[in-house]
């Protein structure tokens, strides 16, 4: 392996490139504003134009979501996991059918494991442009979005038509589905009823965790917010954990595992054999397994970041 193989691999926050038409909802007022940004691994955007910055996958994709205020995102849902945290802004989650089952409200640096099998939503309802980062379970991510039946009608009255293969296609700018390629079919009723309407009350305790409370759990180590282990704050199987670190490991360590760091606050000095780099908040850094580094803030103030590592278990459905 050459030495670029072993290092690591950094995405950095200024570098992201968006992609406006990522989505089928990509023209459907209301939703036409946001970005999609493709970080590790292909994601679920459903766009050619989607710039992906690094394809190879280490069992999980890692993607984020930019909107300007009252942008809001479809109704949704995946075959396996999608976890968000709040990069920055005020964001209002919502889940159902049309968004009326449940809500919660997150703040900077609040995570949330959303359950497969429930359709949701999300909207920035802060007063600036916001980010959230996101990780979807598994390589392929599960093999795309399921929408709401009503999402893809409304898609169609703007002129966009998603294909049953998962392409996106424009009917304003001349794009037709090509021969022997039909439209995606909407959901039935008798399909509908396996997407439950779950309130608020049996999601938002179990799946939900507040920047703050994550704060005061890590302040001797890295707290392991999501994982299959009983000293995880979230216990679930996604094929992937995540910890937050506050104070990092000046002593070199190794793992097995594949290593994405994901900054939210401060600056980071990443060490390896052979070199080191300062890392951002908002950069995404994808660590190989089996190479010795070290991992501490390098500047005084608030730091923080959530560290992700693939597991043993399958990405299939998470708990519901």
């Amino acid at each position: 392996m050459t030495a670029h193989e072993t290092a690591p691999r950094i995405v950095r926050f200024g570098d992201l490139k968006p992609c406006k038409t990522a989505f089928i909802d990509a023209h459907t007022p209301g939703s036409d504003q946001k970005e999609n940004f493709t970080i590790i691994g292909g994601g679920v955007s459903e766009s050619a134009d989607q710039h992906v910055h690094i394809e190879e996958t280490p069992g999980f994709n890692i993607g984020a979501a930019g909107q300007p205020p009252k942008c809001k995102n479809s109704m949704h849902a995946h075959r396996t996991a999608e976890v968000f945290f709040v990069q920055s802004g005020r964001w209002r989650f919502f889940w159902g059918q049309h968004g009326t089952a449940g809500e919660v409200v997150l703040e900077e640096g609040d995570i949330f494991d959303i359950p497969t099998g429930i359709f949701r939503g999300f909207e920035n309802i802060g007063t600036d442009y916001g980010m959230i980062m996101s990780i979807l379970g598994g390589d392929d991510a599960g093999g795309g979005v399921i929408w709401a039946p009503h999402v893809l009608e409304a898609a169609k009255a703007h002129g966009l038509i998603l294909a049953e293969t998962g392409a996106l296609y424009d009917t304003a700018k001349g794009e037709r589905l090509p021969d022997g390629v039909g439209p995606m079919i909407p959901l039935t009723d008798v399909e509908l009823k396996a997407f439950p309407e779950t309130p608020a009350s049996k999601v938002v305790p179990q799946f939900v965790k507040r920047f703050w409370d994550m704060k005061a759990l890590s302040t001797d180590g890295p707290a392991t917010v999501i994982g299959p282990g009983n000293d995880a704050m979230i216990t679930d199987r996604t094929g992937f954990e995540v910890a937050f670190v506050q104070s990092g490991e000046d002593d070199p360590y190794m793992t097995d595992r594949n290593e994405i760091l994901m900054v939210h606050r401060g600056h980071w000095r990443l060490a390896w054999d052979g070199g080191e780099v300062t890392l951002a908040p908002g950069d995404v850094c994808m660590v190989p397994p089996g190479l010795q580094r070290s991992l501490a803030p390098n500047r005084s103030g608030d730091t923080a970041l959530f560290r992700v590592r693939d597991t043993d278990d399958a990405p299939g459905p998470t708990r519901t």
